[in-house]
């Protein structure tokens, strides 16, 4: 990868130049509308969330954003710290010494030493030909040390989804009902095709993450918010957390989620996602994983402090 360019006049800060997009203030109705949810994830019951107005990056935080950061702190990630992190078993290019094995319960992943995201899929990967993509093989904590350098912040879940749904009150997707895999002749976000996990047709072009302003943006003028790669958000994650708003344990404004608990939410799916494995490239879909876990299809978007 080459060395990380200036960072040009934008709408963001001075460290993090990313295109901000406007989400204003106002009420949505949260959770799953379209029955599709998961019900360990907590998607329902669906209620209403007041928030004010924010600001929100118009894409993931690229590999070449990420990088400038790094040179203007010597950052080191944990992946980085760990020497290894977990990769989709079609992606991996390393050393077969560096490969540690499947992770038990998903063994389409796999674990590789020396995978972080400077090396994608390991060892012998690069980011050439990757600027402009989402950076992926980072934490929760990575994501927010990020942050911290550029005056901003992880979107709360609620923020998330509301940016994410582009206007779209009750809407499955981010452009609304339509299909997203090609089937009606439009690809609207780079998700799984074929038979997963063995088979990647890769009709829409990418086996991988796809560049950050792939497909179209939403209403708002995000782009992919849902597949490429999961994102973390702020909240702690907790699948009775809807069932507590509604019952009046939080307040329904500019909820932040549960105070205490060993996960965080990510949200928005990922180029793996599949009806048969991952149907969770939709505006409501939650999941979450521990603080310290790094991945191939995850990154992060950020908004104004």
């Amino acid at each position: 990868m080459p060395l990380p360019a200036p960072a040009m006049p934008g709408t963001g800060t001075a460290a993090h130049d990313s295109e901000q997009c406007a989400i204003p203030a106002g009420v949505f109705a949260m959770g799953d509308s379209s029955g599709d949810g998961i019900e360990a994830d907590g998607e329902r019951p669906v209620h209403a969330v007041e928030l004010g107005a924010f600001g929100i990056d118009a894409t993931a935080v690229t590999n070449l954003q990420f990088a400038r950061f790094v040179s203007a702190t010597g950052y080191v990630t944990e992946a980085e710290r760990l020497g290894a992190s977990a990769v989709f078993h079609l992606l991996v290019d390393a050393p077969t010494a560096d490969i540690t094995g499947p992770v038990p319960g998903t063994p389409w992943w796999i674990g590789v030493r020396g995978a972080d995201w400077r090396h994608p899929g390991g060892r012998a990967s690069s980011l050439v030909g990757l600027e402009d993509h989402p950076v992926v093989h980072v934490t929760w904590n990575d994501a927010n040390a990020y942050c911290a350098w550029a005056g901003r912040r992880l979107p709360t879940e609620a923020e998330w989804e509301r940016a994410a749904r582009g206007g779209l009150e009750g809407a499955r997707h981010p452009w609304g009902d339509a299909p997203i895999d090609g089937s009606d002749g439009v690809w609207r976000a780079n998700v799984w095709q074929g038979s997963f996990p063995a088979h990647n047709t890769v009709d829409d072009g990418w086996i991988g993450t796809a560049p950050v302003r792939s497909y179209a943006p939403n209403g708002y003028g995000l782009w992919q918010p849902v597949g490429n790669v999961w994102e973390w958000c702020a909240d702690r994650f907790d699948a009775a957390t809807y069932a507590a708003r509604v019952a009046g344990a939080e307040p329904v404004r500019d909820p932040r989620g549960p105070e205490s608990g060993p996960e965080r939410v990510l949200r928005g799916g990922s180029h793996l996602c599949h009806p048969s494995y991952c149907n969770r490239y939709r505006n409501s879909a939650r999941s979450r994983n521990t603080p310290g876990s790094s991945m191939g299809n995850a990154g992060f978007r950020t908004v104004g402090v």
